[in-house]
């Protein structure tokens, strides 16, 4: 069942499952909270609450959202705020929150920002550094050359054609319901509007959330899977990111031969990486 949270300037949508201290999922760009499918009822079997919410403009949440700058943009900022609202609701923090993509740096910043309703983060190959194209890896790394394409083709010409081209790159192997889920995804995308607000992603940068790194006080795990095509090498990213953090706080997980999804194509190997963490930080 679909639950929604009004707040200023739209609202969220998200559902709930399980009982337990509180684990909030927020997905990437252009997807949906199903895209935690797999994931959350592993989590919430776990014992655990587990909230899951649609991005600002995505799935079943609202659109025509602008940002505290008045920018036709989603900043990872935004998100983060989003979330420490639906946790705030909810009354049932502090929360474990795990983060994909852009949401790994809205994760970073909800944590810097509001370290009392954050109880750690988990961010799944996260955007929270800025990006410099590596032209070296573009011509030795096929993966990053043919998804850095196919990204580039989606933002440039509002393609949804170049998107799944991109999301078959990003899922090397794929779960059972793969090609179900991507033409749900489309068609949802599809829809008046949708297409507008994913494009608003793609004009936000990682540098808000690159900046409260240092200012983290909470543990974090990110876990990265080995063949994202989004990073020229996946497994510095995230020591990258891990280096950013106050020492002692980071730790890394590597998801062997998954892509950008790892908690989609790989779920169990994720959990596998998740739950443990989950049990040592997310109890008080």
């Amino acid at each position: 069942m679909t639950d929604y949270l009004d707040i200023d300037g739209g609202r969220i949508a998200y559902d709930s499952i399980g009982e337990g201290p509180l684990v909030v999922l927020s997905h990437g760009i252009g997807d949906r909270r199903q895209a935690y499918r797999f994931l959350a009822p592993m989590i919430a079997a776990a014992g655990y609450r587990v909230v899951n919410a649609d991005l600002r403009g995505h799935g079943d949440s609202s659109m025509n959202w602008v940002s505290a700058t008045g920018k036709e943009a989603i900043s990872r900022t935004d998100v983060a705020n989003d979330l420490l609202a639906v946790i705030a609701e909810l009354n049932a923090g502090p929360a474990i929150i795990v983060g994909h993509s852009i949401s790994g740096g809205a994760a970073t910043i909800a944590a810097a920002k509001s370290p009392e309703l954050v109880r750690g983060i988990v961010e799944i190959n996260p955007f929270t550094l800025t990006q410099t194209p590596s032209v070296g890896a573009v011509f030795t790394v096929s993966r990053y050359r043919r998804g850095m394409f196919a990204l580039m083709g989606t933002m440039m010409f509002k393609s949804l054609g170049q998107w799944q081209k991109y999301l078959n790159i990003a899922y090397p192997t794929k779960p059972a319901d793969y090609d179900e889920y991507i033409a749900a995804n489309t068609a949802k995308l599809s829809e008046p509007g949708r297409l507008a607000e994913f494009m608003k992603t793609g004009k936000s940068t990682p540098a808000d959330a690159q900046a409260q790194l240092p200012n983290v006080t909470q543990p974090a795990l990110i876990i990265m899977g080995t063949a994202d095509p989004d990073f020229p090498n996946p497994e510095a990213e995230g020591k990258a990111v891990i280096a950013a953090l106050p020492a002692g706080l980071g730790s890394l997980g590597l998801v062997e031969g998954a892509g950008h999804y790892p908690h989609a194509q790989s779920p169990e190997q994720t959990a596998d990486l998740i739950l443990p963490f989950l049990k040592e930080h997310a109890h008080a």
